[in-house]
């Protein structure tokens, strides 16, 4: 199987988790469920909406450079396709890294936000040098 085509699935899985998490972090950032998720109370769910709801539109543009990539690559043009869809999951594994680093106890969260883009990552950079 060409690993370009991995590469677009694990890509379109990465940017529909960061689709959730823009919702969770824009959307239902106060809601009783999503403070759960986050570990915040009410009153730093109040106090921090805007910078989640900031981040959240990080996530949903990664997802959706991800998904041009993916787009791209379906049009024909494998090389400049690789290249946009290892930027965008490159910088989502990127800040999973980061967030396990920081933080260990967010270790499970990091490997939501970050499974997806490694295997984008990593078969996409493989695909790109066959086809070279």
């Amino acid at each position: 199987m060409d690993l370009a085509v991995i590469a677009c699935i694990a890509a379109a899985l990465a940017a529909a988790v960061h689709g959730y998490i823009f919702v969770l972090e824009t959307l239902r950032w106060e809601e009783p469920g999503t403070r759960r998720v986050f570990g915040t109370s009410e009153q730093q769910a109040a106090q921090s909406k805007q910078l989640a709801a900031n981040q959240g539109v990080y996530n949903l543009l990664l997802g959706v450079a991800a998904l041009a990539g993916v787009v791209i690559i379906v049009a024909g043009a494998r090389g400049a396709g690789l290249a946009v869809l290892l930027a965008a999951t490159g910088i989502m594994l990127a800040a999973a890294l980061y967030l396990v680093m920081s933080d260990r106890t967010k270790a499970r969260a990091a490997v939501v936000q970050g499974f997806f883009p490694a295997i984008a990552v990593i078969t996409g950079l493989v695909a790109l040098g066959q086809a070279a």
